[in-house]
């Protein structure tokens, strides 16, 4: 532990709807002795947080709170010094994210996000990918729904491969259903991302000409068209979410996924009038979203900090099924849980952040996926957290499982 930082970890952006969902399953998840902080903008609104905290947890009463704006780099810089870990749930990223990122990877400090904006984490890497390396900071963003649950999903769903299997190509399909509500803060990050199509392109050609590629291995993450899958029994829908990419990168760094690594992503969708509708939905959006009017008034349907509440997600859930096939074996997992977008998630973060602090880990820094810089140690805190890794007996459906 470094005794030199006050802190072993602060979450910044503590006052946002899924800041205060992290800040409240902190409240009850980190150990004792372990030394924690609320950062934010608004001093009133952290105080208030704290309060709430406080009202179950009275030992709280006098949690330190560190004042700090998004574009303040100074304050960020003594947020980022003061820290062995840094949490940031302040999006969307694109606009508020990149300074506390410089910050971390200046001062040598951890840090996590929940980012599914793909343009964003591909700027991160161009500008701060190799200064984090030299200072020993982890930069591991997407740690939420997007993308643990589907990155850890397949390295644990390799490792109930037979030995010496993974030798040969090796072939990997996600599964994804789920059902939930979304925050202001998620449809705002959601339509920065959509609404940016050239950057982005921009962004990952940037990132491809110089980001080191394994010698000798062949990662590939692009997914068939739409199937009717007979594996997840369901129409199996192209998912152009972060997830695969983020599990190629993971491949890319992990030698024992083999030398030729496939994944393919979809939605897993039962009728086939609904994906369908989906896809139109979706791609109406899109468009839409290239218009300033259009994005406008498309984000005022849900402003930032407003979010589902505690019935709705405590009805909602999630699921993601992996086929795995290498060697003539072949295998089937699920990963599962409740609420993915909020309370799922909110515990993801937390975790993950307890993890870096805590835990004995792969010595590792730069941007990093959460399979290479936690792996094992975050499945096994995941687990014990509730969310389910199993393994299926035979092809989802009604099939008895076991879990591991």
């Amino acid at each position: 532990m470094d005794s030199e930082r006050p802190y072993d970890l602060v979450l910044f952006g503590a006052t946002g709807f899924t800041g205060q969902l992290t800040a409240d399953y902190l409240a009850r998840a980190v150990p004792e002795g372990c030394r924690w902080a609320l950062a934010g903008r608004n001093p009133d609104k952290l105080r208030q947080v704290r309060r709430q905290l406080a009202a179950t947890e009275p030992r709280l009463a006098e949690l330190p709170l560190l004042t700090a704006d998004a574009a303040d780099r100074a304050a960020l810089r003594e947020v980022a010094t003061s820290a062995r870990v840094v949490i940031s749930t302040v999006g969307p990223y694109l606009h508020y994210g990149e300074p506390l990122v410089a910050a971390c990877a200046d001062a040598g400090t951890d840090y996590l996000d929940l980012t599914g904006e793909v343009e964003f984490v591909d700027r991160m890497y161009l500008l701060h990918h190799e200064r984090a390396k030299a200072t020993g900071a982890r930069l591991v963003h997407s740690s939420g729904f997007d993308s643990v649950p589907h990155d850890l999903g397949v390295l644990f769903t390799l490792g109930q491969l037979p030995t010496g299997t993974t030798d040969a190509p090796v072939s990997v399909s996600g599964f994804v259903r789920a059902g939930g509500s979304f925050s202001g803060g998620t449809f705002a990050s959601s339509l920065m991302a959509v609404s940016r199509p050239r950057a982005t392109a921009r962004a990952a050609r940037e990132r491809r000409a110089i980001e080191e590629r394994p010698a000798g291995r062949r990662i590939r993450v692009a997914p068939d068209g739409p199937r009717w899958s007979a594996e997840a029994r369901a129409w199996a829908w192209p998912l152009p979410t972060i997830d695969a990419q983020v599990i190629g990168r993971s491949a890319a760094a992990l030698a024992h996924y083999g030398p030729d690594f496939r994944y393919r992503h979809y939605a897993a969708v039962k009728h086939l009038p609904v994906a369908l509708g989906g896809t139109a939905g979706i791609a109406l959006l899109v468009a839409a979203a290239q218009l300033p009017a259009a994005r406008k008034a498309l984000g005022a349907l849900r402003k930032p900090g407003q979010g589902p509440s505690a019935a709705q997600r405590a009805k909602a859930w999630f699921t993601v099924r992996f086929v795995a096939d290498s060697g003539g074996a072949r295998v089937y997992t699920e990963v599962s849980g409740g609420d993915p977008g909020y309370s799922e998630t909110a515990k993801i973060l937390a975790e993950s952040a307890l993890c870096l602090a805590f835990d004995e880990l792969p010595v590792t820094a730069g941007q990093v996926t959460s399979a290479v810089a936690m792996g094992s140690a975050l499945i096994e805190r995941l687990r014990t957290a509730g969310i389910r890794f199993t393994v299926l007996a035979k092809p989802p459906g009604r099939a008895p499982r076991r879990a591991v």
